[in-house]
């Protein structure tokens, strides 16, 4: 079994008084990972897309949920976002059933943190479970074998069940990302074109590494930039994409409000636009590595608990570095590229006006370098 890093951080807040909530996208190994934590320990399982949950659970009373519970002292809810009012449900466990720990995990951030985030001020400790990482799968199977796995990576991704099931991973892929990347998005009432977000998303992923334009995506699939950036909002808060930001700090020609979208993971990128073709036959890998790397450095440094700031640097003039960081007063310039052997130049324009920053370049000869370790050594 694939260990989870997650699992001892989470194991150790057991029983602290507090709510255990984990967030993170449909079939990434949130169920699993809490079954596997809970496996010898007396509990009850409760599944929040089953109707009589929902309304065993909605608008209920501190009574009701003791009997439900009984004598056991664990209650773990799934796709808890599915459950109207569950913050107030939550709230009743961590106040008036103090010796039951109650654990609730949720696929969409928009619903769930809406209904949790008020009554569960100061009960409740939060988690971000992701897709499998390149850390994880270095302690599981060894560095040499993970590093030899890269370009299935880049083509199929790391959801478990990707991961887990060599030969099937196209088949796998299309179902996934036909059930998860819009089932919990058309269940919210601002998605009414399904259509327009599918164009969307085929959109935004052809246009990875490149700086994304609202009004230029809102052209293309033909609706307008409010719709576009509302409907990229929706995508993050369901985990299908994430943004990066422009770093803005008033040197001249700097971009001012540029972004970038990059998916969570490359697998139900390519899946979206039906590319699984090897590397050598693609013109995209660039971007796809870019990616791939961006993604699981942000996993990486999420799972440290780590509040390194990230953004994209680009000027006017077409200068741009791929990803810098910031730590403190501390901040680190990355180019990332494909070929270990291309030459890397950083702007003039930013080493003047970012002096202290060092900088590095990640290739797959020295990613481990990246996505295992707080920091890398300088070139």
């Amino acid at each position: 079994m694939i260990v989870r890093a997650l699992q001892t951080t989470i194991q150790s807040r057991l029983f602290k008084g507090k709510a255990l909530l984990v967030f993170g996208p449909r079939q990434c190994g949130k169920s699993t990972l809490i079954e596997t934590m809970l496996a010898d320990k007396d509990h009850v399982y409760m599944n929040g897309d089953e109707a009589d949950v929902r309304e065993t659970l909605t608008d209920t009373t501190s009574t009701k949920l003791k009997a439900l519970v009984g004598n056991k002292k664990i209650v773990f809810i799934d796709e808890a976002q599915r459950i109207p009012n569950i913050g107030l449900t939550l709230k009743l466990f961590t106040d008036q059933i103090k010796d039951v720990q109650v654990i609730a995990t949720g696929s969409s951030a928009f619903e769930l943190s809406s209904q949790v985030n008020e009554p569960l001020t100061g009960r409740k400790y939060e988690y971000m479970l992701y897709p499998l990482s390149f850390a994880e799968m270095v302690n599981h199977h060894g560095l040499l074998t993970e590093k030899r796995l890269i370009e299935q990576r880049l083509i199929y991704g790391y959801y478990p069940e990707i991961v887990t099931k060599q030969g099937e991973e196209k088949e796998l892929l299309q179902l996934l990302a036909e059930s998860y990347l819009y089932k919990d998005l058309l269940i919210l009432d601002q998605i009414r074109k399904p259509l327009l977000l599918e164009k969307l998303l085929k959109a935004l992923a052809l246009q990875v590494g490149s700086e994304v334009n609202n009004q230029e995506l809102a052209q293309t699939i033909g609706t307008d930039g409010k719709t576009v950036d509302r409907y990229i909002d929706l995508l993050e808060k369901t985990f299908v994409v994430f943004r990066l930001p422009a770093l803005n700090r008033n040197v001249r020609n700097e971009i001012k409000k540029g972004k970038k979208v990059y998916f969570y993971d490359c697998g139900i990128r390519n899946a979206v636009i039906n590319n699984f073709k090897p590397l050598n036959s693609r013109t995209d890998v660039g971007g796809l590595w870019e990616n791939f790397v961006i993604a699981e450095r942000m996993k990486y440094l999420r799972c440290q608990g780590n509040d390194t700031k990230q953004y994209f640097w680009r000027t006017t003039q077409q200068q741009e570095i791929d990803l810098i960081e910031e730590v403190g007063e501390e901040m680190m310039a990355f180019e990332i590229k494909w070929n270990p052997k291309e030459r890397v130049h950083f702007s003039q324009t930013f080493t003047e006006n970012y002096a202290k920053a060092k900088t590095y370049t990640i290739s797959p000869s020295n990613i481990e370098e990246f996505l295992m370790n707080s920091g890398t050594e300088k070139e």
